[in-house]
C-alpha cells in the first residue's frame, strides 16, 4: 500500500471517528454538560453594563406561587418567558433538549457577560448548524421566585443563535420540571 493510500485511509478514519463522536454527543446531551464541568469555565460573569436595556422578546408572563413558576405554552407550543440573568431581563425559550443555558452574543452582553474571540473554544449544534461557543459560568438566573446561582452556560458567536435557551444546566438544578397540558411547571 502506498503512503498516499495510507494517508487517505487515515483521513477517512479520523473523519469517521469525529462524525461518530459528534453524533453521540448530539444524541446524549448530558455528555456536554459533564465535559463542561470537567473543563471549567474561563469566564465568570457578574459584570454589568449600565448602557444595556431589557430584551423586547419573550412575551409570555409567568404565574408564580412560592418558589414555583408556571409558564403557559406560546405559539407552536414553545415556552417563552423572561428571566433575570445577572439582574438583567432577558427573553428566553425553555428548552429541555439543550444541555446548557445557551446565550446569544447580544443577550450575554446585555447580562454583563463579555467574551473575547479567544474564549470561543468549543463547538455546539444550533438550529443554524455548528457554531463556536464560549463556556461561561452565569452568576445568577432568576425566574419568578426561583434563583439558581453559578449556572454553566455558553455564549454563541455573534449571529449564530437567534434566541437564548434556558437549558438543563439551569432546569436540572430545580426540584421539579413538569409539563401539564399546555403549561410547564418549575419548582425550586
Amino acid at each position: 500500500m502506498s503512503s498516499a493510500t495510507a494517508s487517505l485511509f487515515a483521513s477517512f478514519a479520523i473523519a469517521a471517528v469525529g462524525a461518530a463522536g459528534l453524533a453521540y454527543t448530539l444524541t446524549h446531551p448530558g455528555i456536554v454538560a459533564g465535559i463542561m464541568d470537567r473543563v471549567g469555565s474561563p469566564v465568570v460573569a457578574d459584570q454589568t453594563d449600565p448602557t444595556q436595556t431589557t430584551s423586547p422578546d419573550a412575551p409570555a408572563s409567568a404565574a408564580r406561587a412560592g418558589n414555583s413558576v408556571t409558564l403557559p405554552a406560546g405559539q407552536y407550543g414553545h415556552f417563552l418567558t423572561k428571566v433575570q440573568i445577572n439582574g438583567r431581563e432577558i427573553g428566553v425559550m425553555v428548552d429541555t433538549g439543550a444541555s446548557l443555558v445557551a446565550l446569544t452574543y447580544d443577550d450575554a452582553s446585555r447580562a454583563g457577560i463579555f467574551v473575547k474571540p479567544s474564549d470561543f473554544t468549543h463547538t455546539a449544534q444550533t438550529a443554524n448548524g455548528i457554531a463556536r461557543v464560549a463556556p461561561v459560568t452565569i452568576s445568577r438566573i432568576e425566574i419568578g421566585d426561583i434563583t439558581v446561582r453559578n449556572v454553566k452556560g455558553v455564549v454563541s458567536e455573534r449571529g449564530a443563535s437567534e434566541r437564548t435557551l434556558l437549558g438543563m444546566s439551569f432546569l436540572g438544578r430545580l426540584s421539579r420540571v413538569e409539563m401539564r397540558g399546555d403549561k410547564l411547571e418549575l419548582e425550586e
